[in-house]
């Protein structure tokens, strides 16, 4: 069992290895650099993620020996009780494009259980966290709060790419996304899943959806987003099995509090489901 102390100590290393590289990242923003591609073209990486990870993994083994660290861009290093799972920059693309919407992530399990974690977005210079005493933003406690009504909502989702295309059908993803774009009064898509949870704690928008995260993406912010009062329902999406860890699920529905949107729920999990459904048959 994972004390209040501890778990405050943990928020406190994430939130410390977060801003690790807070100058050399907005030297590097908006300036020109070189950028690589890992599976395809849409999955970018840049020297300053690598950079990035490496200082903050030493960090972590440093302030916190008994760790295990699995990151984004160097895989995992280290053995010990507390998980610890680091996006050195959630939004590449945007980062390397230029537009302001990416950030750390750091969150820290124990038994499964996430108990820590910083979001850190460094251009506006706010500070996510949550322990398993609260949440906050720069020191002041977070508290989520929605639109009721989903007609009247703002959802982030960058549902589809060009991945649910090939996995849902052309048809049948662009006809998930039309329901969306009309239900809701305004959909966006801007690129970052730690982020986007992270608005949704702090009340500016009422709802986001992903389909394709990884822990090291949702981990930190899934925990600030419940402290904050939100909920969080993750999607297996033919990926893991029914009742594995929320953190490890590729898929979400992320909806601030007072948030009740039956045309989300509804695709979010057809979309879940088909896939499970195409998973079981093949596995038979």
């Amino acid at each position: 069992m994972t004390g209040i102390e501890e778990s405050r100590n943990l928020r406190a290393v994430a939130e410390q290895a977060s801003k690790l590289m807070r100058e050399q990242l907005l030297a590097a923003f908006r300036s020109t650099m070189s950028v690589d591609y890992k599976v395809d073209l849409h999955d970018v990486v840049t020297k300053h993620d690598k950079e990035s990870e490496v200082a903050i993994r030493a960090f972590i083994l440093r302030e916190v020996p008994d760790s295990y660290v699995l990151g984004e861009e160097e895989g995992a290093s280290g053995e010990g009780r507390v998980q610890w799972y680091v996006d050195p920059i959630d939004g590449t693309a945007n980062f390397a494009r230029g537009l302001a919407f990416w950030c750390v992530s750091i969150g820290a399990v124990i038994d499964g259980e996430i108990v820590a974690g910083a979001v850190y977005d460094p251009v506006g210079d706010m500070m996510f966290s949550a322990d398993l005493s609260g949440a906050w933003l720069n020191g002041a406690p977070l508290k989520s709060q929605a639109q009721a009504d989903e007609q009247r909502a703002t959802l982030i989702t960058g549902y589809p790419v060009a991945r649910d295309l090939r996995l849902d059908g052309r048809e049948r993803a662009l006809e998930n996304f039309g329901e969306l774009v009309e239900t809701f009064s305004a959909l966006r898509r801007p690129g970052s899943a730690a982020l986007s949870l992270c608005h949704v704690a702090a009340g500016w928008v009422d709802a986001a959806a992903g389909f394709g995260v990884n822990a090291w993406d949702v981990a930190a912010a899934i925990l600030i987003l419940r402290q904050a009062g939100g909920t969080y329902e993750a999607l297996t999406l033919g990926k893991v099995d029914k009742g594995g860890r929320d953190f490890m699920c590729p898929g979400y529905v992320a909806l601030g509090d007072g948030a009740d949107y039956p045309t989300l729920m509804r695709v979010a999990r057809g979309i879940s489901d088909s896939r499970d459904a195409v998973r079981a048959r093949d596995a038979a």
